[in-house]
């Protein structure tokens, strides 16, 4: 037991367990964005289609924002982008618990989104930096782990603080964000490459058209966007399903909570399992299962129903989360990790935008059962897309010279801390 637990966490340095740190701290107090489609229609007593368009502005902001914040990691470095973005995160958090008119709700939650968003290609392209290539399934998940174990407390704490006043939803998640900063402040170093060690590719003076002219990366984006847009519906379309069918919000809180039980339990023994497996047939795998998971939503009219589902799409996500990240992370040159990152980023950014918006308008017209069949299908195409884009992926990473993700050697071969990229030397997120 001590052997495996030395291989899943041992030998990644000291760097990453600062990043690690800031991810629980921050995932803890992430209350907000869990209740947010309950605060709004609940406590507002805004239409589903209102309560969509607010939580879809949160994800054009932070289209945007990851646009920005991929540029300026590369440019400025990873570390001042992460500071400005969490102290305005942070900020608009509490400005957003004080609003009350639809109007300014709007424009609060568009410039948090901006600024919440504007921090995880930093945060991303700085884990990049740190984690050798063969550590980097492992480091992903165990960065991964630690969203879930924070998620799931926030989950359960949310619907607890919920109960008292959901002010203090936001007053907590302020807090969290700001200690993160402080995190960041205080221990982490820049890690971005120095111009001189890293040689740009070509076309590099404009950088973010170079990367949307990468063929295999913006294909692999826009498969996996549709996988986006589903997982998404857990934070806005169940929980308004969950509701009409009298359910409550602290219901609804323990339910999510399992998605992130689950990981906690079982996301540090994925590595072992999907080592030197193909990625696109992960990924497939993974999607198909999140497919089904969400589409027996359509059965679902009791609290254990809704539980059993998101365990079966949960372990999908599980599946698939580290092998996207590695994915990107090989197929991203380090002069322009940050602008790749950020476009992984605005994918997502892009999915969250999309599912209120499109979940909210198929819920609120067509019903639930077509919401959730509708996912399957979704999933089901983006599952086959993987399978079909899968060698010009492989063909890309072989021609940048990246190792194929694997775990790595016995702990003894593994160095106590990795160099870094740059001079010595910071994900969320993310979903």
């Amino acid at each position: 037991m001590r052997g495996w637990f030395d291989q899943a966490v041992g030998g990644l340095p000291r760097q990453f367990w600062l990043l690690w740190t800031g991810t629980l701290v921050n995932r803890v107090g992430s209350f907000v964005v869990i209740f947010l489609a309950i605060y709004l229609t609940g406590e507002r007593h805004f239409s589903q289609s209102q309560a969509g368009l607010v939580i879809g502005l949160y994800g054009v902001g932070g289209a945007l924002g990851t646009t920005v914040g991929g540029v300026l990691a590369d440019r400025w470095g990873r570390k001042p982008t992460m500071l400005t973005a969490q102290f305005g995160a942070a900020a608009l958090m509490l400005a957003l618990g004080f609003a009350h008119h639809y109007g300014q709700i709007l424009a609060v939650t568009f410039l948090l989104g901006f600024f919440s968003e504007a921090m995880r290609p930093a945060f991303s392209a700085m884990m990049v930096d740190v984690v050798p290539d063969r550590d980097r399934v492992r480091a992903f998940s165990l960065n991964y782990w630690a969203i879930n174990l924070g998620f799931a407390l926030a989950a359960v704490g949310a619907g607890l603080a919920a109960k008292v006043d959901y002010l203090l939803l936001f007053v907590v998640d302020a807090g969290t964000t700001l200690a993160t900063a402080l995190i960041c402040l205080i221990f982490i170093k820049e890690t971005r490459p120095s111009r001189t060690a890293v040689r740009p590719p070509r076309g590099e003076a404009g950088g973010l058209i170079t990367v949307l002219r990468d063929r295999v990366f913006v294909t692999y984006l826009l498969v996996s966007v549709g996988g986006i847009v589903v997982m998404m519906q857990h934070l806005s379309t169940l929980p308004i399903a969950m509701t009409s069918e009298g359910l409550s919000a602290a219901t609804y809180g323990w339910v999510i909570a399992v998605n992130g039980v689950l990981i906690v339990v079982g996301q540090l023994f994925v590595p072992k399992l999907i080592e030197k497996r193909d990625p696109a047939r992960v990924l497939a795998l993974g999607s198909l299962i999140i497919g089904v998971g969400f589409g027996l939503n359509a059965l679902a009219h009791a609290s254990w129903f809704f539980a059993l589902s998101v365990i079966i799409w949960t372990l999908g996500e599980m599946i698939q989360s580290p092998s996207n990240a590695t994915t990107v992370a090989a197929l991203s040159p380090a002069a322009l990790r940050g602008r790749y990152q950020g476009l992984n980023s605005l994918s997502w950014s892009a999915g969250t935008a999309l599912a209120p918006i499109a979940g909210g308008f198929t819920q609120q017209h067509l019903g639930n059962a077509a919401l959730w069949i509708g996912c399957f299908l979704v999933c089901a195409l983006v599952a086959l897309g993987h399978i079909l884009s899968g060698p010009s992926r492989r063909r890309r990473i072989a021609s940048l010279g990246v190792t194929a993700p694997a775990l790595p050697e016995p702990i003894a071969d593994v160095p106590a801390v990795a160099e870094p990229v740059a001079d010595p030397p910071a994900k969320l997120p993310t979903r």
